[in-house]
């Protein structure tokens, strides 16, 4: 879908807030402040469109209550064009191209681009447990150190950067999370929580990943201090696929990400990444290949909207901006 026909879809408020509201309450309208399903909607010439009265707490509500898009003074086409160009990029858009495009400010867009990478980062809450063969990787994010005559800076555990942690399932979805090192104490947490027991694990030769793979259904890993990257189907290729996609993101279009939002980043980078779904092809020599395919744009922005009441984003006094969950 083009933006045209994006814009030819939705041409006016109504039709945008009834694709909200469709998504939003696909299994009917809630109150968000109550939970009660029995609401009606307020009329009248000095009624704001899309406004409803709770039959059970008396509370007013709309559809963008209590989720990202809490309070906003934008036009909700705005936000449904913000989604689509996030949604449909490659890498991420950086906040001042994002506003040149949607019409806003600078400081307007970096708030909206991080309320609606909030949403990205509920999306892996509803994902099962990565199953079958799951690669295992850590990723030292952040700036090059500043130039010094004779230093010779220290690389990934030597430098302050800050590391993740990935787990990528093979032909399906990865899940990332900062953590404070890569070892065993910080690593285990997010392997457990992320990965199924049965899985098999594979990974470089972290010692780290040897004792958590204790847990799990087997273990191989590859040697990369020994320049070995892949010993037959035994790597972690498709982890460091990942990483090298975060890596671009920063380099190509954010060219900085504080440690305080790192994670949304994170998000964002696996949620474009799962949403995709594996397609078999054949070769010009005939044989069967398996890429990934992404979803359709208006698919993704529906799942966007599916988990959009959990979380609210505020400015803070210093024009910094925090999560309401």
């Amino acid at each position: 879908m083009t933006i045209n026909e994006l814009r030819k879809q939705y041409p006016n408020e109504a039709s945008c807030r009834l694709f909200f509201e469709t998504v939003i309450w696909a299994d009917g309208r809630v109150c968000p402040h109550c939970g009660s399903i029995k609401s009606w909607n307020i009329k009248g010439e000095s009624a704001r469109a899309g406004l409803y009265e709770c039959g059970g707490c008396g509370h007013q509500f709309t559809v963008t209550t209590k989720t990202p898009m809490h309070s906003t003074k934008l036009p909700l086409w705005t936000w449904l064009l913000a989604m689509y160009l996030i949604a449909s990029s490659s890498k991420g858009i950086s906040s001042v191209v994002l506003g040149r495009l949607i019409g806003t400010k600078q400081p307007t867009a970096w708030k909206l681009g991080h309320a609606i990478r909030a949403m990205m980062t509920l999306v892996p809450t509803e994902l099962p447990l990565l199953m079958g063969i799951v690669e295992l990787d850590e990723k030292y994010l952040g700036g090059r150190p500043r130039f010094e005559e004779g230093v010779k800076h220290k690389g990934g555990t030597g430098t302050a950067k800050q590391c993740i942690a990935v787990a990528v399932e093979r032909e399906g979805s990865v899940k990332a999370a900062l953590v404070p090192h890569a070892g065993d104490s910080a690593l285990r947490p997010f392997v457990t929580a992320a990965v199924d027991p049965a899985a098999y694990l594979m990974s470089d030769h972290n010692p780290a990943y040897v004792r958590i793979a204790e847990e799990f259904a087997g273990h191989s890993f590859v040697d990369h201090s020994d320049r070995e990257y892949a010993r037959g189907e035994v790597h972690n290729n498709t982890a460091e696929s990942y990483n090298a996609i975060l890596e671009r993101a920063k380099i190509g279009v954010f060219h900085q990400m504080s440690k305080e939002h790192m994670q949304r980043y994170v998000d964002e980078a696996a949620f474009r990444w799962n949403q995709r779904y594996p397609q078999v092809k054949r070769t010009k020599a005939g044989k069967e290949k398996v890429v990934m395919k992404p979803f359709p744009v208006m698919e993704k922005i529906r799942n966007l909207l599916k988990v959009a009441f959990h979380v609210q984003i505020r400015w803070t006094p210093n024009s910094s901006i925090y999560a309401i969950t």
